[in-house]
């Protein structure tokens, strides 16, 4: 089999937000933005990774989930649990500083962990986790 990461897909609450931290902060590139208001699904990715993107998506647009779930997202995403990702870059001291010093939520600083890996943690508008880890 020849199988790639194509998409994934992680909650925007406030589209404007969301693009800004992602192109601004992130760097990222914005491939596609479609809809209007809160149901807008925007598209990015890393520069020079045509072939890998991120796609923000507004919660629960499927006409299949209930109000019951429509809350539990949201109850979910307010404390952070819903939607994470796992980010690499060479330089995690450097991209540290430059997230830290935009109004992004630092949820730990660059760390050595016990499994083996250095990495740092924020979340985004949405209240998504993004972990970025340091290549080696």
């Amino acid at each position: 089999m020849d199988i790639t990461i194509d998409t994934t897909v992680l909650p925007h609450t406030d589209p404007e937000a969301s693009l800004a931290f992602y192109r601004d902060v992130l760097g990222f590139e914005v491939r596609s933005d479609v809809g209007q208001g809160t149901m807008r699904w925007i598209t990015v990715g890393p520069a020079g990774q045509p072939d890998t993107s991120i796609l923000l998506a507004p919660p629960a647009a499927d006409p299949g989930v209930t109000e019951d779930e429509r809350r539990t997202i949201t109850e979910m995403m307010a404390k952070g649990t819903y939607g994470w990702i796992l980010l690499a870059t060479k330089d995690l001291d450097g991209t540290f500083d430059k997230i830290q010093a935009t109004d992004a939520e630092v949820i730990q600083e660059p760390t050595e962990q016990p499994y083996g890996v250095r990495d740092c943690a924020f979340r985004d508008p949405a209240g998504n986790l993004i972990r970025i880890k340091e290549v080696r």
